[in-house]
């Protein structure tokens, strides 16, 4: 996905630095589903947490594009590394961006710029996945503060984070439109870590249960106007959806890859496996659809980047959609290609085919992005 010569400087140096301090972990990751805590100086100090702060922040001023393909070159290793790149952009920094208050801005964005901090994102509750308008978490005014309770599931790195970007119910209006959204910092009182979800995939990025039990926070760590919550989350989860997009492109590319080594070296029937047609056959619909999904990507985050937000909705969603289905498809044949070999865990493509699963369902499942789809093909 690089499109200049500092797109692929970056790609160059996350590709040595993915060798030296991200490869190595991986049986870890993948044995215990811990947190991969000596991976955030080492991505803070490469500015890879806080890639889209701006500079005038103290950030490297990157943009979607830039994230993409960031997120891209480490899922080829580690899509639980991968979600850990950027981290900070969806759920700290582009939301105090766009909604917070300049004294907001002031006071948490340089936290950002010390690429140190870990945010998490609250949304999915118990009865609340695709429909964010029905969550239950509830925030209720009082004098200069807030009390805030619920649960949240589901949530990636919530028993690690420093700050969670919370929403959660702040009137009886219908639908959304009740729907506000705090910075919390989680050492506040009241805050509470659960149990930790047992996942097929995706080991390394350990997901948590939150529970919110008479949480007071300060007033100011509304981010806008109250009722604007939701409208804060369908900003942030479009401009998220395609870098979920650009990590399934990096486990598709990864497995192409190590399914292209091992038919150039397993020999069957007096040949490489790799000479048989058939073989050729499976690789060469694998990487035209890679192909494929990676110009997609590229329009989708060079239109983005390039202001044209009107189609924002549709790009991403588009993107996520096609890119994840793409990933989950060739990770399998991958599996296919290695034989029995591929359904060992001795090679790294049933892994890949595991967490390939997931970026199907999150970020909204797949069947959600075909309706926004049609409806605003239907609306046009």
């Amino acid at each position: 996905m690089a499109v200049n010569e500092e797109h692929e400087m970056l790609r160059d140096s996350i590709r040595r630095m993915v060798a030296r301090d991200v490869a190595p972990l991986v049986p870890s990751l993948e044995g215990t589903d811990r947190f991969p805590d000596e991976l955030v100086p080492v991505f803070g100090d490469m500015g890879l947490l806080q890639l889209w702060l701006p500079e005038e922040y103290g950030g490297p001023g990157g943009d979607l594009t830039t994230v993409c393909i960031a997120k891209e070159e480490i899922a080829k290793v580690s899509l639980a590394a991968s979600t850990l790149c950027g981290n900070n952009s969806i759920s700290f920094i582009l939301p105090i961006l766009h909604y917070g208050s300049e004294e907001q801005k002031r006071r948490w964005l340089p936290l950002a710029a010390e690429g140190r901090l870990v945010s998490a994102i609250g949304i999915t509750e118990p009865q609340t996945g695709s429909d964010v308008s029905s969550l239950r978490t509830r925030a209720v005014r009082d004098g200069d503060s807030y009390v805030i309770n619920g649960q949240k599931s589901w949530i990636t790195w919530g028993g690690n984070a420093h700050f969670l970007l919370l929403f959660a119910r702040t009137s009886d209006a219908p639908g959304s439109d009740g729907i506000s959204a705090f910075m919390v910092d989680t050492r506040t009182p009241g805050f509470r870590v659960g149990r930790q979800e047992h996942k097929m995939g995706r080991h390394g990025s350990p997901s948590h249960e939150l529970f919110f039990e008479d949480m007071r926070v300060p007033a100011d760590c509304l981010l806008g106007r109250e009722g604007e919550g939701f409208k804060a989350c369908m900003k942030v989860l479009d401009l998220n959806r395609p870098t979920i997009a650009a990590q399934s492109l990096g486990l598709a590319q990864g497995a192409l890859d190590v399914a292209l080594r091992y038919s150039q070296e397993r020999v069957q029937f007096g040949k490489p496996v790799g000479q048989f047609q058939g073989m050729q056959f499976k690789l060469a619909d694998m990487a035209i659809q890679i192909e494929a999904a990676r110009a997609l990507l590229r329009t989708c985050t060079e239109s983005i980047d390039a202001g044209d937000h009107g189609r924002m909705t549709l790009l991403s969603s588009m993107t996520k959609c096609f890119v994840t289905d793409m990933a989950m498809a060739v990770t399998t044949e991958a599996v296919q290609v290695l034989g029995a070999y591929g359904y060992s865990r001795e090679f790294p493509v049933e892994r890949m085919m595991r967490d390939a699963k997931v970026n199907q369902i999150i970020e909204g499942t797949n069947e959600i992005h075909r309706m926004i789809i049609g409806r605003r093909l239907l609306a046009s």
